[in-house]
């Protein structure tokens, strides 16, 4: 054992150092004014100026990664946009209680570090940032030799927001007769992948080759371009909303669970969610899972968010105000119904 090193033992720090500097103009460019210092430090630094506005500010967290959509990132070697996702599944979440994206941290775990993929890796979650208007302000690069295979990673992130504690959005002031708004989701986003693997390309003898066939319901794009698309970031839209005036009374990321098992979480306990199936498309590639999968409506709304990435709950008012702001398509999706907190359909 005499003279072995770290390096010897498959951490190479060397290789992360390179991989720190390739990164840290990217980091840069998703800095807001409140940054404080560069990466490389301890801790990031985040000034509370954001929050000098506000009569009574509260933070608002989250944490989430991508699951196994990233072992398809893997196969088909596209590493710019599971980023996207990781900072999605983390931003979405702490806007539904109408909170601002402040910053966001992450953890990459790898088997072996390699700068080149880490600068990819890191460009995504930054383009994610900026989309979310969030801060990258740290994050660690861990090398796992042993406990994972050379190419193989994992992601998590860490999202931290603010919000008014009187402008909190918590749907305690959802009312019967109150209409569910749908924001279209990308795709299948960063959910339900484990099932996606299991019925489209774990039982085929190629796996790369089945992720680059063009099915003809997915009109030219490969089935891995459609499964990589990248979760979409709702950020934009809250935001124009709130900043209008107009504040919904519920909202909800669809995520794990669908839409029966997310949007019953910001309904009061005497109240229902009746959905209206067909009020919006379900985007082709859910369809391709689910048709391979022969799952029943039932499971697949439990499952996928079946094309609707975020709900909206407001008054019957509020509608067309909604409509006429975004500059996207809002669906109307269904009615709260006097109940005892679960989502129903029709």
């Amino acid at each position: 054992m005499a003279g072995l090193t770290y390096k010897d033992a498959g951490v190479d720090t060397a290789e992360g150092a390179r991989a720190v500097e390739g990164i840290r103009e990217i980091v840069r460019s998703t800095y807001r004014p409140e940054v404080i210092g560069d990466i490389g430090g301890f801790g990031g630094l985040f000034s509370a100026s954001a929050l000098k506005e506000m009569d009574d500010p509260v933070l608002v967290s989250g944490t989430d990664g991508v699951g196994t959509k990233l072992k398809l990132a893997q196969l088909l070697n596209i590493h710019d946009t599971v980023g996207i996702d990781l900072v999605a599944m983390c931003a979405n979440d702490i806007l539904v209680a109408g909170a601002e994206p402040l910053f966001f941290l992450d953890y990459i775990a790898i088997g072996k570090l390699d700068s080149a993929l880490t600068e990819r890796i890191v460009s995504g979650i930054a383009e994610g940032c900026r989309q979310a208007g969030c801060a990258l302000i740290g994050g660690e690069m861990a090398e796992h030799p042993g406990t994972m295979e050379p190419t193989d990673y994992d992601l998590s992130g860490f999202c931290v927001g603010a919000v008014d504690r009187s402008k909190i959005v918590d749907g305690s002031q959802v009312a019967e007769g109150d209409i569910i708004l749908g924001l279209a989701s990308s795709g299948i986003h960063s959910n339900g992948f484990s099932l996606v693997r299991r019925a489209l390309i774990e039982n085929q003898p190629d796996q790369r080759a089945a992720l680059l066939s063009k099915p003809p319901q997915l009109e030219g794009r490969t089935l891995g371009e459609a499964l990589l698309e990248p979760t979409r970031i709702y950020a934009a839209q809250v935001r124009a909303l709130l900043d209008d005036g107009i504040t919904p009374k519920a909202m909800a990321h669809i995520t794990g669970g669908g839409i029966t098992e997310n949007l019953d979480r910001v309904l009061p306990k005497t109240l229902n969610a009746q959905i209206a199936r067909g009020a919006w498309p379900t985007s082709p590639i859910i369809q391709t899972v689910i048709e391979a999968a022969g799952l029943c409506d039932n499971e697949a709304c439990k499952t996928f968010n079946m094309g609707i990435g975020y709900a909206l709950i407001v008054s019957p008012d509020q509608v067309e105000a909604v409509r006429n702001l975004l500059d996207e398509e809002v669906y109307e999706i269904g009615v709260i119904t006097s109940g005892s907190g679960i989502v129903t359909y029709t």
